[in-house]
């Protein structure tokens, strides 16, 4: 006689089969958002009696004037290899220094072609230290940073917001000298509404501001 096993196959209605894939999905989503890199707190603001001297790189424009000698005097950019082409002395290294630094050097080179010259140096254009601007705004762009920009600042000098830009959610990603970055949220509906002080940072080299939409 046969016996007729039971069938062991578990078949699965549509609906929980539905489910199981929804569960699965909303899981995936969530797994997703514990990988976002963590959010920072905004820093405060820098102290304005502990702002350094500007220090000149690629790109700056140097106005030098020599007095009396307007042969020396010239408005050069830093090239590429951090260097500026001046009379006399053809090459001389600028990036790094500060204004005062390089006058120095200056005076001392030409010291041994010109009796005690008096010159001055002067960043015409601060084109070496910038900001980026990216995403749902008019215009995606490097800005130079010159003075004190904050974030609502830099996001109007290139437009402002697009019609579907996420304002609530606007990052500001920073990355330190060691090569740690740091994000930085900026919520421009709460800021305007007084619910977010101190979230208007003041900008640094290199950051680069992202608007969702």
């Amino acid at each position: 006689m046969s016996v007729r096993l039971p069938n062991t196959q578990t078949k699965i209605a549509p609906h929980s089969l539905r489910s199981v894939v929804l569960c699965l999905l909303v899981a995936s989503v969530l797994l997703a958002g514990c990988t976002t890199r963590n959010l920072s707190p905004p820093p405060m603001d820098p102290d304005p009696m502990d702002r350094e001297e500007y220090v000149i790189g690629v790109r700056d424009i140097i106005l030098i004037s020599v007095w009396r000698d307007a042969e020396l005097s010239v408005r050069v950019p830093v090239r590429s290899d951090g260097q500026i082409s001046v009379p006399l002395l053809d090459d001389v290294q600028a990036e790094g220094f500060t204004a005062l630094e390089l006058k120095e050097v200056l005076t001392r080179e030409w010291s041994e072609f010109v009796t005690a010259p008096d010159v001055t140096v002067m960043i015409a254009e601060m084109n070496s230290k910038a900001v980026s601007v990216m995403g749902a705004v008019a215009r995606n762009t490097r800005i130079p940073l010159v003075g004190e920009l904050r974030v609502l600042e830099a996001i109007a000098l290139v437009g402002g917001f697009t019609t579907f830009a996420d304002r609530s959610d606007v990052r500001v990603v920073r990355r330190s000298e060691n090569g740690v970055e740091a994000e930085y949220r900026f919520d421009y509906n709460a800021y305007i509404k007084g619910r977010a002080p101190g979230t208007n940072i003041v900008l640094h080299n290199g950051d680069t501001i992202i608007v969702p939409d």
